[in-house]
């Protein structure tokens, strides 16, 4: 009988020693490609039911597949259901119930984090709890703008607003919905209501569905991506940062290595994210409308761009393409509602503390989106030094033949840049992290901690190019 490393038997644990992998991954790996069956089952037996079939099905199925990967542990998730509830039914529509709701859940979740909380990067109960937490705060802010007059609301508001609070039911079927109850994606509660009352219908069944091609089509890529990433480790394991190796390894080697790092790390998120929206797509929840051709879109729980991503040779380009729900979830709910504050880039600075909070406690976290703060900062920044100061040297390297060397420059320098940003991310304490700048001289901090200084004094000896004014 095969024992895994924490000394649990079975099936699964002779996976993990074979492999090599954490069992609580491969459980979790397991119960996203649950979804699946989940999904068929739903899709051939349950569509068109009535709603209350269907809420009890996403409920069911969702609190077993969380037993079985946290036990009673699932507790707080049932928990916070309830409080959910009781929160609509007595101030739900308010500001109020905003308030409420965002300082029980994130400080539930942080209080979570504190007790459970290790040096590494653990897989408990506090990961879909951290998924939940944003439902349920983006839940109370659609009650509270459905309340609003419709003139009032911007366009993606309209798009998710409530006129109504959710029952218990429906507000449990939309937390449990095995399709993103693990790992997400984040989706509204108005998608989930319309997918269950049939909104979707004449598109999910007409002939033979796309979404189903689409969904497999998720699953195979989510696969070849975990492939890549379990090959890459093997040659760029995730703590090679501490070996003999990498301290002898000439300068532009450790950067390169830390670019592909980089890419490795952020594929264990791609590939989960990918097959856990595979299953959404194959129930049909997902229907986006139709594109400028008229053909159906089946990217509404979209959490990763995959070939923008693959391609971009921006930052942010690659944070646009990455984790892309979760991303819209806090422009709409934390970024946005920042906009009292009048700067843009405090806007942004609260929006990217909050989410540091959401991750966790470690100072790694903070350090982590702090980096991603700098970069973006240095690239508008530089950007828009260049296009008032250089445009012909701008329009001659992004159109002459130059374009594809300079892409090429771009996509290394992006890579490495992401790779150096996921230190702290991957490495949590101070003294790991701080140990994998030094081997590479800080030289993230140096550029763009330098950038500020050097620009206003750049600015001032080169003047602004002249702009010839068209006739």
């Amino acid at each position: 009988m095969a024992v895994t490393k924490a000394g649990s038997p079975g099936i699964l644990g002779y996976f993990a020693d074979l492999l090599g992998a954490p069992e609580p991954a491969l459980r979790l790996l397991f119960s996203v490609l649950v979804g699946y069956p989940l999904a068929l089952f739903h899709r051939n037996v349950l569509f068109g039911t009535p709603p209350l079939i269907q809420h009890l099905f996403f409920i069911i199925s969702g609190i077993t597949l969380g037993f079985y990967n946290y036990g009673f542990d699932m507790f707080h998730s049932i928990l916070c259901l309830f409080i959910m509830y009781l929160i609509l039914v007595t101030v739900g529509g308010t500001f109020c119930s905003v308030v409420i709701s965002f300082l029980f859940f994130m400080g539930y979740l942080l209080i979570g984090y504190y007790y459970t909380g290790t040096d590494e990067y653990d897989i408990k109960w506090t990961m879909p709890h951290c998924v939940l937490t944003l439902r349920l705060i983006g839940l109370t802010w659609d009650v509270y703008d459905g309340q609003k007059p419709e003139e009032k609301l911007s366009e993606e508001q309209k798009k998710t607003a409530l006129k109504r609070s959710p029952s218990l039911l429906e507000i449990g079927g939309h937390m449990y919905f095995f399709g993103g109850f693990m790992v997400g994606p984040q989706f509204p509660m108005k998608r989930y209501l319309d997918f269950v009352d049939g909104t979707f219908k004449e598109k999910i069944f007409d002939g033979n569905p796309l979404c189903v091609t689409t969904g497999l089509k998720s699953l195979s890529q989510g696969i070849l991506i975990l492939s890549l990433q379990q090959l890459g480790s093997f040659f760029v394991p995730e703590k090679i940062y501490f070996s003999d190796e990498f301290v002898a390894f000439p300068y532009w080697k450790k950067l390169l290595i830390m670019g592909v790092w980089g890419k490795l790390v952020l594929y264990k998120y791609i590939a989960i994210w990918l097959i856990a929206e595979g299953s959404c797509i194959l129930t049909g929840m997902t229907y986006n409308g139709t594109d400028k051709n008229g053909k159906d879109l089946w990217d509404g729980c979209t959490n990763v761009k995959l070939w923008y991503f693959t391609v971009t040779t921006t930052f942010q380009g690659g944070i646009r393409s990455f984790n892309h729900n979760t991303n819209l979830w806090l422009g709409q709910y934390v970024y946005k509602r920042l906009k009292f504050l009048g700067n843009r880039y405090i806007s942004q600075a609260g929006a990217l503390l909050f989410l540091a909070a959401w991750h966790g406690l470690h100072l790694g976290y903070y350090a982590c989106f702090l980096n991603e703060f700098i970069v973006m900062y240095f690239e508008k920044d530089f950007e828009s030094f260049l296009t008032t100061r250089f445009p012909k040297v701008k329009e001659m390297l992004l159109q002459s033949a130059l374009k594809y060397p300079v892409r090429i420059f771009m996509k290394v320098y992006m890579d490495v840049i992401m790779g150096w940003c996921l230190v702290p991310f991957v490495f949590l304490s101070w003294s790991r992290y701080m140990q994998v700048y030094g081997s590479v001289y800080f030289i993230g901090y140096i550029i763009y901690f330098g950038w500020p200084l050097v620009a206003p004094i750049l600015r001032a000896l080169i003047p602004k190019a002249k702009v010839e004014k068209a006739e």
